[in-house]
């Protein structure tokens, strides 16, 4: 049976949208078409889709907001599943639940004004909580896994929360990515803090995001290397306006790729050029920061 066909006989309700642009659902505006994406409202229905897509034996990857996601130039046969649709957000104290496609901007609007501080390092990034979750997203003056209580989340068929400990934080990095477990949704903490003070926080990190590079890129493309930084790395390298096709390493930040119209498959050549540069010439080797899904 064709996997449209499936689900709407499976899940009459579930929310879907055939023939899924990914260059139009990433922030590197690259990518082919997926067959369908598939929109769950609530955790129970993700159990039921991720259950239906198992038995079945189709493939399927997670998808937030788009960012650092390098998505292949073919058709993806499998079930891209979005989130946006899982929105819960509310507070008991200083403890904040937020569902998995709860964007930055509203949770640290809803921080604000509950005048719970500590979310602030998150402001502009383009991100969801499931996604930000699973890649422990952040800057170097935080991560949002410092700021996880529990995680909501699908695992064998499950609904399951594990608490932080479990969730296997590093840098860029968690279990849900290792282990491809599903986040439905996490519970934060926050610090009671002047209302004033959060948005003066709220500023400077708003006034750092200017300064990254302008233009179509998946953020930074690599992991700092412990007590390093990637971007010195590459800069140091002779890097920085090196170019594949359509992409080009950021001259103001040499850990960007930028798209001026490139082919995923321009932005791959690209990725291992500079990371065997690297290699070549200083014996690290970068760990990539942006997942990778179909045929790339």
């Amino acid at each position: 049976m064709e996997i449209p066909a499936l689900l709407r006989g499976e899940m009459p309700r579930l929310f879907t949208e055939e023939n899924f642009s990914f260059s139009r659902h990433t922030t590197l505006g690259c990518g082919g078409v997926a067959r369908i994406a598939a929109y769950p409202s609530c955790a129970e229905e993700l159990v039921r889709l991720l259950c239906i897509l198992k038995r079945e034996g189709v493939p399927c990857c997670f998808l937030g907001a788009g960012a650092n996601v390098l998505a292949g130039d073919g058709f993806y046969e499998g079930v891209v599943v979005r989130f946006s649709r899982m929105e819960a957000l509310f507070s008991d104290g200083r403890l904040v639940f937020a569902g998995a496609g709860v964007t930055g901007g509203r949770l640290c609007r809803f921080a604000r004004e509950a005048c719970l501080g500590g979310f602030e390092p998150f402001t502009g990034i383009p991100m969801t909580v499931g996604g930000a979750v699973a890649m422990n997203a952040g800057v170097r003056e935080g991560r949002i896994g410092d700021r996880v209580e529990g995680v909501l989340a699908v695992r064998d068929g499950r609904l399951v929360l594990l608490d932080r400990y479990q969730c296997g934080f590093g840098e860029k990095d968690s279990r849900f990515l290792r282990e491809g477990i599903a986040v439905a949704g996490a519970y934060f903490y926050g610090a009671y803090a002047e209302r004033a003070q959060i948005e003066r926080n709220l500023c400077y990190f708003r006034q750092k995001r200017r300064r990254l590079p302008k233009g179509r890129s998946m953020g930074c493309t690599f992991v700092n290397p412990t007590g390093d930084s990637a971007g010195r790395l590459i800069d140091g390298c002779g890097l920085k306006g090196a170019r594949v096709g359509g992409a080009r390493v950021s001259e103001e930040h040499a850990n960007f790729i930028l798209s001026e119209g490139a082919t995923a498959e321009d932005v791959s050549r690209l990725i291992a050029l500079v990371r065997d540069s690297v290699y070549r010439q200083t014996g690290t080797l970068l760990r990539e920061e942006i997942r990778r899904i179909g045929d790339t």
